[in-house]
């Protein structure tokens, strides 16, 4: 969608001169380009803002300033629909102005500490310190330090307790505030669990005691105390940690008497009242999930023991028909996306979703508009709704066994059925499908090499079965992932496989996987370690994080940049 100005730097000087005059009326002389910032970076429409459909709010005149933060670039962020969500809520709120925070890629982050700059918002240009509250969306653990780095890009002290009235306050949402306590040192509260009507409250509660506080009649403390009443708010700075002589949590308690000693997790009961976004900002440059994402669900029936997201989204819940025709009709009529994406963890367990599918094709074809689907289970291959899938795409099937044995996936609760999955997928072979990704794990309890063998057995039938159809074998893309035993999941018991067995594992299954049908991609095991500690680990990690930034850590969740020494370094530190 829009125009992609990503290659800027590579045009000529006449047209860099067009761009740069184009440039500088469109930020209206808000961005410093009399140092030409933009034409010196790749992608500059990651920090020009300015998308289609933005909010018309006023910084100066809003009571209460709200940045909202994504510890990655622009492309992952505006593709996070929790960020969408959160974003519009905030400025549906007459007294509120949000503006959004990304990561700067290492160009612009080069170029703001040689110039002694600081972040800017995408909205107004502001500076991070100009706001009351800064907001980020946790997604994965491996963008903590990216966290860091956008405080301390903005001039934002990173440890809370050298934060007083003068600076923002710091909250933290999303998957990864599952387990908050790696980074308690650096944020005053977190919201656990679904953020919707939470952030609200949370809102209301400032606009109370903003004036207090500012003036400093009441301490930080205090504020964050009142915060801590609101169901699902969590103030690590409110409770206190004992450990044993051998490093073990010993005590976790609260501080004072009346703050409460369990939180709950938030949860949107009814998802047909509960807000969606319809004016979906519409980026100019292409971004990950450039398309209309519609979230069918929440929560999820089935019960793997290695998922996480599960308990984070638990229980399940369903929007009605009639509010998802709605919803994607009018997001589709402001944004003029030619796509929409069904959304939820396992979207062919929605009640509906045959009905629901046919709908939607018959809502949209005059417009030629698509409707994708995300991984499903095979057995929604099997009937009336195998037909639909195959009108709406021919390219490539998503499926994920995650065990290449069915003792691997009892192990898992997994619910695949091998003679379900293959018959499912002649037929798709026989409607036109060419191409398949599966998922598989590693490191699974009780795993064996046989297990492994299972794994490359698996694809390999999984190829050979469009051969019998039409003589051509289907091309197999394997995605192997490490196993990491996440808290709040059964499986958070188990000890994660060691970085040295896992490259043995990998050594393995590249050898076993040399024909030119099966394109191996397996997770880097010590970014999986990594995501380990961090996603299990305690407050005492904070520190780690901390010494990894300053030893410059950042986007380690890109192969590219990811360096586990600057890691290996901070824990010895």
């Amino acid at each position: 969608m829009g125009c992609d100005i990503s290659q800027c730097a590579n045009l000529s000087r006449s047209v860099r001169s067009t761009f740069r005059r184009k440039v500088q009326a469109f930020t209206q002389g808000i961005v410093p380009m009399d140092e030409d910032i933009l034409l010196q970076v790749n992608k500059p429409a990651r920090y020009i803002g300015k998308e289609w459909n933005l909010p018309e709010k006023n910084f100066e005149a809003a009571e209460i300033r709200f940045a909202l933060c994504f510890a990655d670039l622009y492309e992952i962020g505006m593709s996070n629909l929790g960020l969408r969500i959160i974003y519009s809520i905030l400025n549906n709120m007459p007294d509120v102005c949000c503006e959004r925070f990304f990561s700067c890629n290492q160009d612009m982050e080069k170029i703001l500490r040689n110039r002694k700059l600081e972040i800017f918002s995408l909205e107004s240009k502001r500076a991070l310190r100009e706001f009351d509250l800064v907001g980020f969306s946790l997604a994965s653990e491996l963008n903590y330090t990216n966290v860091l780095n956008i405080l301390d890009l903005g001039s934002v002290p990173l440890r809370a307790s050298l934060r007083d009235h003068r600076h923002p306050l710091v909250i933290g949402g999303g998957p990864c505030s599952l387990n908050p306590e790696p980074l308690s040192e650096f944020f005053d509260i977190f919201v656990i669990g679904e953020a919707e009507e939470a952030i609200v409250e949370v809102i209301d509660v400032y606009r109370k005691y903003k004036e207090k506080y500012k003036n400093a009649s009441i301490s930080k403390p205090e504020l964050l105390n009142i915060f801590s009443e609101i169901k699902g708010v969590y103030a690590p700075s409110l409770y206190e940690v004992h450990y044993d002589s051998r490093g073990k949590i010993k005590e976790f308690k609260p501080k004072a008497k009346g703050i409460k000693q369990r939180v709950e997790k938030r949860i949107v009961l009814d998802l047909n009242n509960s807000f969606f976004p319809v004016d979906w900002l519409v980026p100019y440059v292409q971004i990950v999930h450039d398309r209309v994402s519609l979230e069918v669900m929440r929560g999820c029936p089935n019960r793997c023991r290695f998922c996480q997201a599960r308990s984070q989204y638990f229980p399940f819940r369903q929007r009605d028909p009639d509010n998802l025709l709605n919803l994607a009709k009018e997001t589709q009529r402001r944004t003029g996306y030619e796509e929409i994406a069904l959304t939820g963890l396992s979207v062919s367990d929605y009640s509906g979703i045959e009905k629901l599918l046919s709908q939607l094709i018959d809502l949209f074809k005059e417009k030629a508009i698509g409707i994708s689907l995300p991984s499903l289970k095979a057995k929604a291959y099997v009937g009336h709704l195998s037909s639909l899938i195959a009108s709406i795409r021919k390219t490539g099937l998503t499926f994920a066994p995650e065990a290449g044995s069915r003792r691997l996936r009892d192990i898992l609760g997994k619910d695949f059925s091998e003679e379900v999955f293959f018959q499912s997928l002649e037929r798709s072979y026989r409607s036109g499908y060419r191409h398949v990704k599966l998922y598989f794990m590693i490191g699974l309890p009780s795993e064996e090499y046989a297990d492994l063998d299972a794994i490359i057995d698996f694809s390999l039938r999984t190829s050979d079965l469009k051969r019998e159809i039409n003589r051509a074998p289907a091309e197999v893309k394997i995605s192997i992932n490490p196993l990491v035993p996440r808290p709040h999941t059964p499986l958070q018991w188990f000890s994660m496989e060691n970085i040295k067995e896992l490259k043995l594992k990998e050594d393995y299954l590249r050898k076993r996987t040399r024909s030119g049908r099966l394109k191996l991609s397996i997770h880097d095991p010590r970014m999986s370690f990594l995501e380990g500690v961090l996603s299990r680990g305690d407050r005492r990690l904070s520190e780690v994080i901390l010494r990894a930034f300053r030893n410059g850590a950042r986007f380690d969740a890109w192969n590219d940049q990811f360096c586990f020494d600057k890691w290996l370094l901070a824990f010895e530190e």
